[in-house]
């Protein structure tokens, strides 16, 4: 008996140890494309420090809810705990004084001032307008703006004094969704078919179920400005105080003359019954409005608006016009926003961040504010476009600030060739660089003492960040992380301690402790992952490198199967700007998990960082300028050569997969290489750039008009008949962001050009990140089905 119970146990054990260590060849696509909640787990995110330095708090969601929540831990260790919120009793958004013992802040429209010595709260102000923007001009004088205008007002004495009279003309418009106009139609049928929606579709009725956030308030300011003469201007934004209380800056948007008619997307399966339209987007190419900024004068009661036209090279001409010589250019001034204005603390510098529209220009410059002369500090020209990791851009000015001896700025700039931490001192007109090597800046801030630099970066290799330190003026950075992988950094506020978001290729984000010293020991203080997906032993790609046909590194992982099939996919991630090359968890945990199910079914897996992919410099950043589907491609047609010859691949079986870009990257290997990719799916893929959007597209192809040989040859829609493997396209219907009409566009192509060996898959419910797990797992069926009937058979 007794030896049939430990035969019995024994079993236990085993049968035990089976469950915990499923083999991947068990994995399904239901499996991976399940609510990541569910199968995996919620990482902890948006960490933050208790003011006291003792606890961390952080969103999480370990009970599998319908949202994260806010958690807290011990920074010494412990079982977290749900709380309501991570206030600790502050507000939101506050401002201290000079020496940090008191806040000011605005509540439910009015002032506070609150005492950290003995938590006693002062309300300043009770008004039916609403104070915002509140600021310590000095320690007894507290700015804020109400209606337009800025005010101050004296802790002291209570005199609240008007310092700017704007008159706002024009009222920002609301833009309508759905559709407009109609009659109140038939209400019983309306409700019948908005019952008959629940029936028919799921989706409809979860999204009913589903339980909503609640609260917020809105008040109503009706205070009319008096006292001053009064300035009449359109949208006016964003006021600040100079610290000699001597003037005001302030922004204006200019929005363009003739807006750019958006795209209406139809949304097909509605609560109502009824199709709905939303109107999205513009395409690229449109009048784009603009930011100016002006100087109030507050003892000459008096307004100017910076000249942009001192700018240096404000007339140049971009490079490209060179390929049209059957067109004039005119040199006239482009195009300019401004982003940011910062004084000194003292008040006796003034430095403004500009950014050409078209983006090859970024300008910081000096202002003298009494008489609005620019002063040029640096200027970073880039013939592609202006980008990088805290360089700023059209829409915000990046890193950028004052050092504690008031006369020096720092910024970062791409002038090496990576984005490096620079300071420029105004009183010598000296720039120095505080950084340099082959490796990205990311998140500088200085120490409270402002003695110390810390930043992120990825020194050690391009997919390993730490977090460093490094001494005011520069010198030898010290790295103060050890552990590799993807890491996020949050300094207490005694800076004592990091709390540190870390992950691994096969670990998922958790949440660690480490002193603030180099070589300190991380500490977890979170277990996020859930039973499902332990119960697989991911495989941990390797990170390695293969040479492009120029004779560049290209960085990529690879999943090698234990048993070979011969066949190979090459995944293409999406995005643009984005690194997934790394020694982290990735944001594509549904491509790493499908990547690890198609290794263990014996295909070799390769993803790539291919031309443009962020974390290594600018010239790898612009490789695509003026020619998407050039460089990015041929590197992931190399990494192709590359599996054949040092793998060992059948090269008439390698297939290609993606999303967005990388559906677009696919798109064009089966059009143009079709020797060498012979099955790919397309998953909402953009067809023809002309019918992307503004941001982003016109800083690579500059616009349709003034370049269409860049988008010509940009556009796999111009290329559709080299379509000789098996294409499979995917694609949301209400995708708001690559619409449904990129590849319908395309599908007619296909059809004219007699093309049999293509199908589409289409999505009623998904925008352009897909939202629910059947969509997901009908996708991913789908592009296994193709790899499985196509190169996989041998």
């Amino acid at each position: 008996m007794k030896q049939l119970l430990t035969l019995s146990f024994l079993a236990f054990l085993v049968f035990g140890l089976q469950a915990q260590q499923r083999p991947l060849t068990e994995l399904t696509v239901q499996e991976i494309m399940q609510e990541p909640d569910e199968f995996i787990g919620t990482s902890p995110s948006r960490i933050s420090w208790s003011k006291d330095s003792k606890h961390i708090f952080f969103q999480w969601n370990p009970n599998v809810g319908p949202f994260s929540e806010t958690y807290m831990v011990p920074a010494s260790g412990g079982t977290p705990e749900q709380v309501e919120d991570s206030s600790e009793g502050w507000p939101s958004n506050y401002t201290f004084n000079s020496d940090r013992t008191k806040i000011a802040f605005e509540r439910n429209g009015d002032i506070f001032i609150k005492n950290l010595k003995s938590d006693e709260e002062t309300q300043i102000t009770a008004t039916n307008a609403r104070e915002s923007s509140v600021d310590f001009h000095t320690d007894n004088i507290v700015s804020f703006i109400s209606d337009n205008n800025l005010f101050t007002i004296n802790l002291e004495t209570g005199l609240i004094s008007q310092l700017t009279n704007f008159q706002v003309t024009s009222e920002e418009e609301e833009e309508r969704r759905g559709n407009r106009g109609g009659s109140e139609g038939n209400k019983e049928q309306d409700n019948w078919l908005r019952k008959d929606q629940a029936l028919t579709s799921s989706y409809i009725k979860d999204q009913r179920n589903r339980p909503r956030r609640t609260g917020g308030f809105s008040r109503f300011m009706d205070r009319m400005s008096e006292g001053r003469n009064p300035i009449e201007l359109e949208n006016v934004r964003r006021l600040s105080l100079s610290p000699d209380g001597k003037f005001v800056s302030y922004m204006i948007y200019i929005a363009p003359e003739n807006p750019a008619k958006r795209t209406v997307v139809p949304d097909f399966v509605t609560q109502s019954g009824y199709t709905t339209d939303l109107n999205t987007r513009a395409k690229v190419g449109g009048e784009q409005g603009h930011i100016e900024m002006g100087i109030y004068s507050v003892e000459g009661d008096s307004a100017y608006t910076i000249d942009v036209a001192q700018l240096p090279g404000i007339k140049d001409l971009p490079d490209y016009v060179t390929d049209y010589p059957e067109k004039e250019f005119e040199a006239t001034e482009r195009q300019v926003s401004t982003n940011d204005m910062i004084w000194s603390a003292d008040g006796k510098y003034a430095v403004v961040h500009f950014a050409s529209i078209d983006n090859k220009d970024r300008w910081i410059m000096r202002l003298l504010p009494d008489s609005g002369q620019l002063i040029e500090i640096d200027r970073q020209r880039d013939e592609a476009w202006i980008a990088g990791p805290g360089i700023g851009s059209e829409y915000s000015s990046g890193t950028f600030g004052f050092l504690p001896d008031n006369k020096t700025i720092y910024f970062q700039s791409e002038a090496s060739g990576y984005s490096h931490l620079y300071t420029y001192d105004i009183s010598k007109g000296v720039k120095k660089q505080l950084t340099e090597g082959d490796y990205e800046v990311y998140d500088p801030f200085l120490s409270k003492d402002g003695k110390t630099w810390y930043f992120t970066a990825n020194m050690k290799h391009p997919g390993i960040r730490h977090f460093y330190s490094m001494p005011l003026k520069g010198g030898k950075p010290t790295q103060i992380s050890q552990k590799d992988g993807w890491n996020e950094f949050e300094l207490s506020p005694d800076e004592k301690l990091l709390a540190v978001r870390h992950s691994y290729i096969d670990q998922p984000y958790e949440l660690f402790v480490q002193d603030n010293k180099a070589g300190a020991e991380m500490k977890q203080l979170t277990e996020s992952l859930r039973e499902g997906f332990q119960k697989y032993d991911w495989y941990k790609p390797e990170v390695t490198t293969f040479k492009a046909e120029d004779g560049e590194d290209v960085h990529a992982r690879i999943y090698k199967p234990e048993n070979p099939n011969g066949a190979a996919v090459i995944f293409v991630h999406g995005a643009g700007y984005l690194q997934n090359v790394h020694y982290g968890w990735s944001s594509y945990f549904r491509e790493f998990m499908f990547n690890n199910l198609l290794r263990a079914k014996g295909y070799t897996v390769l993803d790539i960082d291919y031309r443009a992919s962020a974390g290594y410099g600018r010239d790898w950043r612009t490789g695509i300028y003026r020619y998407m589907g050039g460089k990015d491609l041929s590197d992931n047609i190399d990494g192709a050569k590359y599996l054949v010859k040092e793998h060992g691949i059948d090269p008439d079986r390698i297939g290609m997969y993606g999303g967005s870009y990388g559906g677009f990257i696919t798109l064009f290997a089966m059009f143009k290489h079709p020797d060498v990719i012979s099955a790919g799916a397309a998953l909402r893929s953009v067809t023809d750039w002309a019918h992307y959007n503004h941001g982003y597209t016109s800083n690579i192809l500059n616009t349709p008009i003034e370049d269409p040989i860049a988008y010509k040859r940009s556009s796999p829609i111009y290329f559709a008949d080299g379509l000789e493997g098996d294409l499979l396209i995917a694609h949301g219907m209400v995708d708001t962001n690559v619409h449904f009409q990129d590849v319908v566009r395309l599908a007619q192509k296909l059809i004219e050009l007699g093309k049999d060996n293509w199908e589409m898959a289409v999505y009623p419910v998904e925008n352009h990140g897909f939202t629910t797990p059947s969509g997901w797992t009908d996708e991913y069926k789908r592009i296994l089905k193709l790899f499985e009937n196509t190169i996989g058979k041998q």
